[in-house]
């Protein structure tokens, strides 16, 4: 009976550690880390030597008690979490890693998180989006025909990923289908003669398509020396950028543009010098776009606002002194450990809340899409596009890394002088 009980509670163990695997990794978490946080809770639950080898589309694990080992794998997660269901996903992890829950419980419990709706429905996921297109616009090109474009155009696609999460849309021809109507649409209030420039228009209302995110992953897991991991990541958000520029391509030509057009149809620039202060008014409305599209859980607004506005302003700062494509890793140094900091110490919401949107502020994935368009039109000047983008990546990851190496070091001395506080006081 013991025996079989033991066999139960094993059996019961692998599988909430799988689930629990595929949602660190929907939740777009580096695969060393998930493979760290499931050792760490099989070995609060008496199971210390636990085998955990995690990818971006797999999970193999192995439980046991030393004489009877479980070997199990499970495929990946095809679908990403909202920003609430990220929260409750790392509430339940930590929960999990001091065992105040039991893993048949804690299997209820992620059922329940994955089927909870989202916060704010259709009409928030349609509004927010259009609200965040409207803060990069206000970004990118701050011109009225520009802002009215981009809330416009992000509601359209915000509507068309409400009607995809019933499921009759697969998600991977959904960013094809969206960038060609917003493509179609641009070019054709260009040919009727409506001041707004196609080279930033076409990228308020696709920026959450863009893989800004899973490419800097991607050069982070590489840097980790997780090849595998690494290379997928990055070859999927390369994929993703060249189905967004198919799209456009396509919607350009049903107006009768061609490729080169999709940088040059119109000339008009914006004076970005003088607003900088609608620059920063942007990240404000952006941020509460997101907060609104992707259901960000209660109170973590202004948390998010505050790792927003210190991306942003680290970036500024430092395209003063350096190129533009180093200036990321600048904005990820000051916001990886902030967010840690805000998750550790100030019982914020998890750090992937807070800096996943900072990825999009930095815009390595709306650079790449900038840069595919520049391939199709002039092959000389799209490829040294693509380096700068590639530097641009490498140094947000770099920052990345650098910023959470940084904070861990700070948080092993801080934990160290606090045990020695306490040792000389009971020691008096």
């Amino acid at each position: 009976m013991d025996t079989k009980k033991s066999c139960q509670e094993t059996t019961r163990l692998l599988e909430f550690l799988l689930r629990l695997g595929q949602a660190y990794l929907a939740s777009g978490e580096q695969t060393a880390e998930v493979e760290r946080l499931l050792r760490r809770t099989s070995s609060a639950y008496g199971f210390a030597r636990s085998r955990v080898i995690a990818f971006p589309t797999a999970l193999f694990l192995s439980v046991g008690d030393g004489e009877e080992r479980q070997v199990t794998i499970v495929e990946g997660p095809t679908e990403s979490l909202r920003l609430d269901q990220i929260d409750e996903v790392y509430r339940l992890g930590d929960l999990a890693r001091t065992t105040q829950i039991e893993p048949q419980v804690g299997l209820r419990r992620l059922t329940e998180i994955l089927r909870q709706p989202p916060r704010f429905g259709v009409a928030g996921a349609i509004i927010g989006n259009a609200i965040l297109s409207l803060g990069l616009a206000m970004l990118l090109m701050p011109s009225i025909e520009s802002l009215t474009a981009a809330v416009v155009l992000g509601a359209g696609v915000g509507f068309l990923k409400a009607i995809n999460r019933g499921g009759p849309v697969s998600s991977v021809s959904l960013p094809v289908i969206a960038a060609t109507l917003v493509s179609f649409a641009v070019f054709l209030a260009v040919e009727w003669g409506i001041p707004i420039d196609p080279l930033h228009t076409l990228v308020a209302p696709l920026v959450t398509f863009l893989p800004g995110a899973r490419l800097t992953l991607g050069m982070v897991e590489l840097a980790y020396g997780d090849m595998v991991s690494g290379s997928s990541r990055l070859t999927a958000g390369f994929v993703q950028v060249l189905l967004l520029v198919f799209g456009l391509v396509v919607g350009a030509s049903l107006v009768g543009y061609r490729a080169e057009n999709l940088v040059d149809a119109v000339a008009t620039e914006a004076d970005n010098s003088s607003h900088v202060w609608l620059a920063w008014l942007g990240v404000l409305v952006f941020g509460f776009g997101v907060y609104i599209h992707f259901s960000a859980p209660r109170g973590s607004l202004p948390w998010m606002m505050v790792v927003m506005l210190v991306a942003f302003g680290m970036q500024r700062l430092a395209i003063q002194f350096f190129d533009t494509e180093v200036s990321g890793l600048f904005g990820m140094l000051a916001v990886t450990p902030l967010s840690y900091w805000i998750h550790l110490r100030l019982k914020g919401p998890p750090a992937m809340v807070t800096y996943l949107p900072a990825f999009w502020i930095l815009v390595p994935g709306a650079l790449s899409l900038l840069s595919a368009k520049y391939l199709l039109s002039d092959v000389g000047v799209g490829i040294e596009a693509m380096v700068s983008v590639l530097i641009a990546i490498v140094s947000i990851a770099i920052g990345t890394l650098l910023g959470a190496a940084g904070y861990k070091s700070l948080s092993e001395y801080w934990n160290r002088r606090r045990s020695i506080r306490i040792s000389q006081a009971l020691r008096r």
